[in-house]
């Protein structure tokens, strides 16, 4: 029987999540643009647990946090491995890890967190985008340990532009189909989710454009089939409530007023309120936040519709009312 969203609400996996201070010991060139990093304790510590789909947050620099996806094996404690793009056109945080984080270097990290876990099912199709393979690794071990039967198509620009191409290239595993831009085009997907496949969950990562063509496609497969992580935060327009509305912080007795050019979180904050943060774009999942009373005007990239429909939790970094008057836990 295959398990979706609406059978398991709030499936995100929620570790304890620690604030570690890890040290660089071991740096690779993983493809073009692309850095693989092992970050360990410096006294040899053991590690958290976490398990596949789980990122960490990266202090790169004072005032400035990045989620990378863990893609290493869960099983080793020893460490936490990440692969990072180097993005000319971003907010500069993965220029500081490749220009910065050298080996013997120490860095803060916070996590581990879940937002994109694997769900237990009989099938998987996998669909990772250039970056996008990380979360997918480690995904790959797990349902081939849990005996479930998984195909993966893996694209990007070129085949030196995608990371760990070496653990597929070489295999004569034909579950794996890979997709460079340059020799093959763009994946088929309407060949692959052209049809909704029975019992079978679809995991995808990868660059916008990738997840929107195939939300697009598996908008006919069953409620719950698609899996989707984003590195950035999809569109969502105006928001429902164009004006002010109220927030009532239940255990610590304040209520705030939001006004449009101010999100819930930065007025929590002002009021003295502290409150984790990290990606302040709502793809992170740090600053989650159990709703008491009235509903949300859900604008962040982590919860599932049967998550949102809920309406018992959201992202304050981004989310706003859509009413006039929200009771939040704070």
């Amino acid at each position: 029987m295959q398990i979706t969203h609406d059978q398991i609400p709030h499936e995100r996996i929620a570790h304890d999540e620690v604030d570690l201070r890890l040290r660089v010991t071991a740096r690779r060139t993983g493809a073009e643009g692309v850095v693989v990093l092992h970050l360990c304790d410096p006294a040899g510590a053991d590690l958290p647990a976490w398990a596949p789909g789980a990122h960490i947050d990266l202090k790169v620099s004072d005032g400035m946090s990045r989620q990378y996806s863990l893609c290493g094996e869960p099983d080793d404690r020893s460490l936490w491995r990440i692969a990072v793009l180097r993005e000319p056109k971003s907010r500069g945080g993965s220029e500081r890890v490749h220009t910065a984080l050298v080996e013997g270097v120490e860095v803060d990290v916070r996590g581990p967190r879940n937002n994109f876990p694997l769900v237990p099912s009989p099938r998987y199709l996998f669909i990772a985008g250039g970056i996008g393979i990380t979360p997918i690794l480690p995904m790959l071990t797990a349902a081939e340990a849990a005996g479930a039967e998984w195909e993966l198509h893996y694209g990007g620009r070129s085949r030196r532009s995608m990371a760990f191409l070496e653990s597929f290239e070489d295999a004569t595993d034909n579950r794996v189909t890979l997709h460079p831009h340059d020799e093959v085009g763009l994946i088929d997907l309407d060949k692959i989710l052209g049809a909704s496949r029975s019992e079978t969950l679809v995991y995808c990562c990868g660059p916008e454009p990738l997840l929107a063509a195939v939300e697009q496609r598996c908008a006919a497969w069953p409620p719950g089939s698609l899996h989707v992580e984003r590195f950035s935060p999809k569109a969502v327009g105006e928001p429902l409530l164009a004006e002010s509305f109220e927030v009532e912080l239940a255990a610590s007795g304040l209520a705030l007023t939001v006004p449009p050019e101010k999100s819930i979180l930065q007025v929590v904050e002002e009021a003295g309120v502290s409150v984790l943060s990290s990606c302040q774009e709502g793809t992170c999942g740090t600053c989650e936040t159990s709703v008491l009373e009235g509903q949300v005007d859900h604008r962040d990239s982590v919860l599932t519709p049967a998550e949102q429909k809920a309406n018992d939790t959201m992202f304050i970094c981004v989310s706003r009312a859509a009413c006039p008057r929200l009771v939040l836990d704070l």
